[in-house]
């Protein structure tokens, strides 16, 4: 007999005939020769109508009270459900968080799940019974016993937690959309169900589509292994599988408090090639790293800076075996690159031999302010300087210079408390398991870049730039050090650019404007007129061209691309604002993820 954890969302008992519709679901579950957990929301927008109770009496109320009120919303949920199990004969027990043993630290409104204690689950199993789970809160472990709530994706994150503590075959989260799509349908009519997804993929694509599951609920399952399925709630279709990696073994104490960072990676088998001071337009980058591609050359990290004046900078790193290449490829174009006719100045390549690429990697890094600066601030303390910063969802990569690798590897396992490996290779795929080389594609419209003119370039800057960041509680996403040093004043400077949530782009700025004298870096300047666009598949890893492909698809819409940062399976372009919908439906369509049937989203 299996253990099955299905979660329902707000539209799914939305209605009584829905609440209805849900308790057959689940009985014809049992009846296949399942024990089953159910995991619901509050019905429908019943926790949009408590916020808006709760704004009538105060504009400030308490966090506590808060997590009073909404936790009522998902009780009202269970008890309905279990009721419509109890009229279809079906043996089920509704339970708050509280009762479940959902332990979480003492957070009113964002607290994350410390435990789950099982034996009040397991007896009740054994008796036969379906039971159903208040979603989004829990308890506090202090001895004052306070209800608290997960905040945004609790529910998801209750479900999988819950599978995770219970060794469950699989967590099915229902939802309203038939499962995770290629992209945003309400953007793409053309988007396509996918069969299956890794949950790697899944993470980085944390602002793909619909948003049917929250990064907290993947990190789970990627942490402990669980395997997911995102399924309709109105149809009987298989949906798709979220697919984890066989876990290293970790405690279920400290659910979902586990070390943000899994390894540190590390790879000295790579060097260099940096295009300096080419023009800032259109098809510059397609026009590159077609030509790479046409040699068959993959190359790993991509980092395009913010334009200096009329120019810019791109960098590539690469195995050492394909350099000579890579830099013929790279001089042949240079002398066509100039900014205008005119231009007496040329493109430059230059070559670097002596460097290593080191990484932390790791899902809890997600929506955990402060990760890549304990990094940057643990290589500074050992004296290491970095010379370029690619970043992801959930990876943080830089390039040092090679004699400093093993000392960057021991600093940084001391500092996370992981061991180390060098960075995943892996093997082609067979014909017999195809892997895609881009699984799907995603638009986040909803960022701000900061840029920093003239940071000082000596070990340390960065450190203290992003430590005050995540001081001020402030996330970043992607972090580009710009690959050029300048002179400012007879001291060599690089020039950094992060983006950020548009809500905190403002503070952003004014913590490093506030630090800018001391830290003796020029000027700050925030753009919220921009998107980023991204394709993800672990497919890439093992095809040149795949950045050619987007590069090409954005150029051929005459569009230019003003920061590109990459890791192994994901290649991210921050454009203008205005095309970041035709920016997501060109490199949709570049990469064949259409098709002829169109998904209809629910509003």
């Amino acid at each position: 007999m299996a253990l099955i954890v299905q979660k329902y969302g707000g539209t799914s008992v939305g209605t009584v005939e829905r609440i209805q519709a849900v308790a057959r679901r689940v009985k014809a579950t049992v009846e296949a020769g399942n024990s089953v957990v159910v995991v619901v929301s509050a019905m429908g927008k019943t926790t949009d109508g408590l916020v808006k109770l709760a704004a009538d009496i105060t504009n400030q109320p308490s966090r506590r009270e808060m997590d009073m009120l909404l936790s009522t919303g998902e009780q009202v949920s269970i008890a309905l459900l279990t009721m419509a199990l109890h009229a279809q004969n079906q043996e089920a027990i509704s339970l708050t968080g509280a009762q479940v043993g959902i332990v979480t630290e003492a957070e009113h409104t964002r607290a994350r799940i410390l435990k789950i204690k099982t034996d009040r689950l397991q007896r009740h199993l054994s008796e036969g019974k379906v039971i159903v789970v208040a979603g989004f809160q829990g308890i506090s472990q202090t001895s004052d016993l306070e209800i608290t709530t997960l905040g945004r994706g609790g529910s998801d994150t209750s479900a999988v937690a819950l599978a995770a503590a219970l060794g469950a075959e699989k967590c099915e989260i229902y939802t309203d959309v038939p499962g995770i799509l290629t992209t945003d349908p309400r953007l793409v009519p053309e988007a396509q169900l996918m069969e299956e997804i890794t949950s790697d993929e899944m993470l980085e694509l944390a602002s793909l589509g619909a948003k049917v599951l929250h990064p907290r609920a993947v990190e789970i399952a990627r942490n402990y292994g669980v395997t997911l399925v995102v399924r309709s709630s109105w149809t009987d279709e298989p949906g798709t599988r979220v697919i984890s990696p066989r876990p290293q073994p970790r405690p279920l104490e400290g659910l979902e408090l586990a070390h943000p960072v899994d390894a540190v990676e590390f790879d000295t088998d790579q060097v260099k090639v940096a295009l300096l001071r080419i023009p800032d337009r259109p098809g510059i980058a397609a026009r590159l790293f077609g030509e790479l591609a046409t040699q068959a050359l993959n190359v790993d990290l991509i980092i395009q800076s913010i334009h200096e004046g009329n120019t810019n900078d791109i960098a590539f790193t690469m195995v050492k075996a394909n350099l000579a290449r890579a830099e013929a490829v790279a001089a042949a174009i240079a002398p066509a690159l100039r900014s205008n006719p005119t231009d007496t100045s040329q493109a430059e390549v230059m070559v670097d031999q002596r460097m290593a690429k080191i990484s932390i990697a790791g899902a809890g890094m997600i929506g955990r302010p402060g990760v890549a600066a304990h990094m940057f601030s643990s290589l500074a303390a050992a004296g290491i300087n970095i010379q370029l910063i690619s970043t992801s969802e959930v990876k943080v990569s830089c390039t040092i210079d090679v004699e400093d690798c093993d000392r960057a590897i021991a600093v940084l396992c001391d500092a996370f408390e992981v061991t180390s490996s060098p960075m995943p290779q892996g093997s082609a795929p067979t014909a017999s398991l195809r892997v895609p080389e881009v699984r799907g594609a995603a638009l986040d419209l909803k960022q701000a870049r900061v840029a920093i003119r003239h940071v000082p370039d000596r070990p340390g800057m960065a450190a203290k730039i992003f430590q005050l960041l995540a001081t001020h509680g402030v996330s970043v996403d992607m972090i580009i050090q710009s690959q050029r040093c300048r002179l400012v004043n007879g001291q060599a400077t690089r020039d950094i650019a992060f983006t950020v949530a548009q809500g905190d782009a403002q503070t952003a700025k004014a913590v490093v404007e506030a630090a800018a004298a001391e830290l003796g870096f020029g000027d700050v300047a925030v753009d919220e007129e921009i998107a980023k666009v991204s394709v993800v598949g672990t497919g890439m890893i093992y095809a040149p061209g795949v950045a050619a492909r987007m590069f090409k698809a954005l150029s051929q819409q005459g569009i230019n691309l003003q920061m590109i940062a990459t890791s192994e399976i994901k290649i991210s372009c921050v454009v203008a604002e205005t095309e970041g919908v035709t920016a997501l439906r060109a490199v949709h369509n570049a990469f064949g993820l259409a098709g002829l049937e169109r998904t209809v989203v629910p509003a």
